[in-house]
């Protein structure tokens, strides 16, 4: 009864309100569906901060670069721009050229007239972020490196409380002819660039839709990408369809040497137009039993991630099962430049602070963290214990460097509690604060069955190490609202580098990046200083010693207790065709086929 019920939600939640089974069967001839865990928040690159989001947007707004899609090393390329854009010898100049000839989806804002994309409208998509009406999350991205006379024109217009001056040319941001713009630099950056292969983040947006659409703009995606909004219902379904007015593309993908199945799929998808599916549909689901049970009954084309708490099912010993083998399914497994995390609020007055006894406070939790255990019984031996904030597939992570941060010493956390007067004052069985005040940890979490996991192992670790933890559960798009804005004591979440550089990594300590990138509002000078030197370093020795500071230092004041790394494996029906991982590309879907005369073999 109860796997009949859950296959019936599971259904209804793959089809829109007033939909008929047979509407729905129709549509998914050339329709990709699948589901998200976690709500989305709004399609605005000046607004958006989490993955779910930016998925979405990529499918819309389009960056002047991007990765290609199957090419081992990571490389970029041209997407919007005729050429790799022109960089100077000192990286402190970059010149774009739009290739002439794209044009926006339609729409009313634009009043009937066909909208060609110009140099202007990254101009202006840029400028957004340094707009405090939109609260960019990503803008110290930009402001970081250094964008001569940006962050100076922000805090003219905010002290003088005027809005933000779109029009007011600044000396590193200027388009220089209809196709031309060029970004000048304070000081040098030589991975720049990687900015600027992300649709959700630096994607082109026309001025006069969001003129039109104001604070709604979140809403109402237009964009020069595959796809346009044909649908949304907030929190439960996203509908994307072909945009009629994207330019011929044609699939042109090189596969890896030796890698036959997708040289054979590169073969087969070769001079193909993009994109080649009609439509998307996106349902939120976030529980994993209900996501699983929809995939398996056929309803779904694609299992994103495979649930941990499905692991052994699904993939038993890292390999698909064999009665899924048999269904025709495909896995795609791959590791993402990820970590997942706790973070403690370094401004809060019980978990933050740089003074000793706050330090060891911080250190003897992370001792106390079960890592083995949560990898074993959790994440169901889909990750690897975290040696540093640093994740993998960047560059300057580094697979030989160890240090305390896996390390699971319960009698070691014991007595760094004991030295520092974190010991049991009143007789009630709890460590109290030195000064005698109750010591109380809150951690953050959501809903969903792994938090509830993940939350039930922190409660027998701080059991065992005789801290009292309590829990306070939100919807994430809450909690990342209240974690932004400073309000939590301790959250876990992952995070992914959407470029292949260690600096996404190690931005998570930089003092200015409080409130955006670096959740814990961790600001040591130390720090600081060696993460300004590296970034404007070249790739080389030098860097990688830097790096390898900075790393040493996030462990030595833990305001990060950085878990693992994951490793995520997709699923997909025997009727998906061209699928693949490449953890720097989130507009995958331009690549992907659905063969409906498959679909129609398999499910006879």
């Amino acid at each position: 009864m109860m796997r009949t019920l859950l296959l019936a939600l599971a259904t209804s939640l793959a089809l829109a309100p007033g939909e008929a089974p047979a509407q729905a069967a129709t549509a998914a001839q050339k329709t990709l569906r699948y589901a998200f865990r976690v709500a989305e928040s709004n399609f605005d690159p000046a607004q958006i901060t989490d993955l779910y989001s930016r998925t979405v947007a990529t499918a819309f707004f389009e960056a002047p670069l991007e990765f290609a899609y199957l090419a081992r090393p990571f490389r970029m390329r041209p997407a919007t721009v005729s050429a790799m854009p022109e960089i100077s010898d000192d990286f402190k100049t970059f010149t774009f050229r739009i290739r002439p000839g794209i044009y926006f989806a339609d729409d009313p804002a634009f009043n009937g007239v066909k909208r060609e994309l110009v140099a202007a409208d990254y101009v202006y998509s840029i400028k957004r972020h340094y707009d405090p009406r939109w609260k960019s999350g990503n803008l110290y991205l930009l402001e970081n490196a250094g964008i001569l006379g940006l962050s100076e024109l922000r805090k003219e217009l905010i002290a003088a409380k005027k809005p933000f001056d779109y029009d007011r040319e600044v000396e590193g941001l200027r388009a220089l002819d209809r196709y031309t713009f060029q970004i000048r630099l304070s000081q040098p950056s030589p991975r720049f660039l990687y900015n600027f292969a992300d649709g959700s983040f630096v994607g082109a947006m026309a001025r006069e839709v969001v003129e039109s659409y104001g604070d709604r703009i979140g809403e109402h995606p237009v964009g020069t990408g595959p796809f346009r909004l044909a649908q949304w219902k907030r929190s439960s379904r996203i509908v994307l369809e072909r945009n009629p007015a994207y330019r011929e593309v044609l699939y042109d993908e090189e596969a890896p040497v030796g890698d036959t199945r997708l040289q054979t799929v590169a073969g087969q998808l070769k001079g193909r137009r993009l994109p080649m599916l009609d439509r998307i549909e996106i349902s939120i689901i976030e529980e994993n039993q209900p996501r699983w049970l929809s995939f398996l009954n056929r309803e779904a084309d694609l299992l994103d991630e495979v649930p941990a708490d499905f692991a052994n099912i699904v993939i038993p010993n890292n390999q698909l099962a064999p009665n899924l083998a048999k269904m025709g399914m495909h896995m795609v497994r791959f590791s993402r430049a990820d970590i997942a995390f706790s973070y403690f609020a370094m401004e809060h007055p019980v978990v933050g602070g740089y003074e000793p006894h706050k330090v060891a406070l911080r250190r003897a939790i992370g001792l106390a963290v079960d890592l083995e255990r949560e990898i074993r019984l959790v994440r169901r031996n889909q990750a690897i214990p975290a040696q540093s904030p640093v994740g993998p597939n960047t560059w300057g992570y580094d697979p030989a460097f160890k240090s305390e941060m896996s390390e699971y010493d319960l009698p070691r956390a014991k007595a760094l509690l004991d030295l520092y007067g974190y010991v049991d004052k009143d007789g009630d069985g709890w460590r109290d604060q030195p000064d005698g005040q109750p010591l109380v940890l809150e951690y953050a979490t959501q809903p969903d069955q792994q938090s509830r996991q993940l939350i039930e192992q922190w409660k027998r670790n701080m059991d065992a190490l005789g801290i009292r933890i309590e829990f306070r559960t939100a919807k994430w798009p809450e909690n990342l609202k209240s974690s932004r804005a400073g309000k939590l004591m301790m959250w876990g979440v992952g995070w992914l580098a959407n470029q292949p550089d260690a600096d996404t990594f190690v931005g998570l300590g930089y003092g200015p990046n409080k409130g955006q990138s670096n959740h814990a509002r961790f600001d040591l000078p130390a720090f600081n200083k060696v993460y300004e030197a590296q970034r404007v370093m070249p790739d080389g020795p030098e860097r990688t010693a830097l790096i390898t500071e900075a790393k040493k230092l996030l462990v030595a004041y833990m305001p990060y207790k950085v878990h693992v790394h994951r490793l995520f494996t997709d699923v997909t029906q025997p009727w998906v065709v061209g699928y693949e991982r490449n953890i720097f590309v989130r507009e995958q879907w331009k690549y992907v086929d659905i063969d409906p005369a498959e679909r129609a073999r398999w499910l006879k």
